[in-house]
Formats: structure tokens, sequence, C-alpha cells
């Protein structure tokens, strides 16, 4: 019975994981939440590597027409000049370039993060500041399209993404707000965003590789591992075409409310 329930306590943290990270709320704050009221100590990176890994493969997959003509168009631009192409270049360059904030913060400073801001009352508190961006942004509609991203708005947006490796900050929340006070359209905010998600995801899956072949922990937890790993999957893909559509409707403002909710709740009884 007992070894039952851990796995559905991993199945739950995977489904989590894979429900929050698309949506504005913070994955990273809710597992920190979750091991709490669990009392499951995760030692080591191993399992958020893997969750995280199959948001990637939910996010590829529902992007995957933009990957291909932006990849494909790159390459075009570089070796044949295809000036029909340098739209989709310049937009995988700034890619790239807001990547590297996120890429050079969580080298120099991950073992801070890791043991000193990843409380419960940590997350608590970013979950409030979460919820107030959110609120700021609720109304906002921009007017620039993919063609209009400029340098300075992938530097912002970049940084952005780099707070929030502090947990209770959103990812996807943090960069849709930078990007819509830089006057984005909604639809290319959330572009950008979840682009900008396939490298740093990649690139901490490909770093950290070792980190999962060296724990000790996963010979002993390897199926309760890969059902939080399918279960993320299942959940990021289900949870971003959602998310997709609450964005069109313009209705961030639920995000915001539950960010105060859960907040106030995590400060008050946790």
């Amino acid at each position: 019975m007992t070894e039952f329930w851990l796995l559905v306590k991993y199945i739950i943290l995977g489904l989590f994981q894979g429900f929050t990270e698309p949506i504005p709320i913070s994955s990273s704050g809710h597992l920190v939440i979750l091991r709490e009221l669990f009392n499951i100590e995760i030692k080591g990176l191993s399992f958020e590597i893997l969750v995280n890994f199959g948001s990637l493969l939910a996010v590829l997959v529902i992007y995957r027409k933009d990957i291909i003509r932006l990849v494909t168009n790159f390459f075009r631009f570089i070796f044949a000049k295809d000036e029909a192409a340098k739209a989709d270049f310049q937009f995988m360059m700034y890619l790239v370039i807001a990547t590297i904030p996120t890429g050079v913060i969580g080298l120099l400073f991950e073992d801070y993060i890791s043991s000193k801001l990843s409380t419960v009352a940590i997350v608590g508190v970013t979950l409030l500041i979460t919820g107030f961006a959110l609120w700021i942004i609720r109304n906002l509609r921009g007017n620039k399209n993919d063609r209009e991203i400029s340098l300075k708005d992938a530097i912002i947006v970049g940084l952005a993404q780099a707070v929030a490796l502090i947990p209770g900050i959103s990812r996807s929340g943090a960069t849709i707000v930078a990007a819509m006070l830089l006057g984005m359209k909604r639809e290319t905010a959330l572009r950008f965003s979840f682009l900008l998600y396939i490298p740093v995801s990649l690139g901490i899956t490909v770093m950290s590789a070792s980190d999962i072949v060296n724990d000790k922990n996963f010979d002993v937890l390897m199926i309760p591992y890969l059902l939080a790993f399918m279960a993320s999957i299942i959940a990021s893909y289900f949870a971003l075409k959602w998310f997709i559509n609450i964005m069109a409707n313009g209705n961030l403002k639920y995000f915001s409310y539950y960010c105060f909710i859960a907040g106030i709740l995590v400060i008050l009884f946790l």
C-alpha cells in the first residue's frame, strides 16, 4: 500500500508540474508546495529535469509547424540569403539572445536559488508578485507582431525569464507580462514565450543529463519518476492548448485571482 501511495504521489506531482508549466501560475512553486503537503523530499534535480523535459515535448508537438518554418527559414537566409526568410531568421536570433540571461544567471546562482529561495514562504510571496504582474496586463492587447520585435524587446523578455528562476515566479507569466508591456500582441507574446522555453529547457536537460545518470535515487525511484514524466507530457499538452484559448479571449485576470488566493493561503497556513 505504501508503494502504491508513493506512485500516486509522484503521478500527482507530474500532473501538477505538467499542468502548471504552460500556464502563468509557476510550476516550480507548485512543486515546492506539493512536496511540503506530501512530505516528499526529492534529492537532486533528476525529478525536475524529467518532468520539465516532459513539458518540453508537449510544447514541441504543439508548436511543431512554427519550429519547422523558423528553422528552415533560418538556414535559407544564412545559405541562400533569401530576403523572404529574413524575418524568421531575426526571430530565431532574438530567441537565442533572450535565452542568454537565463543561462548565465542559472549557472551563477543555481545553488543559491535551490538552497535559499526554494522555500514555501518565498513561494507564497512570489505567487502574490506573479498575480500582481498578471493583473497589470489583464486588459492589454498590443500591436507588435513577430516581425516588429526588436533586440531590446528580446533582451527584456530574456531578463524576465531569468527572474522566473525563482520558484513562484511563473516563467510563462514573466515572459508574457514583459512581452505585452513592450507592446506585443497576445498571440505574439504567447508564441515568443513558448518558443523561448524550448532552448532553455533543452539546454537544462542536456547539461543536466549527468545528474540523472549519477543520481543514486534514480534506480530506486525509476518507476515513479517515469510515471511522473508521462503525466507531465499529457498535462502540459492539454494545459497549453487550453491556455492558448485563454490568451485569445483575454482572460488572464483569472490566473491573477488564483495567484493571489494561493499566495495568501500558502503564507497563512504553510
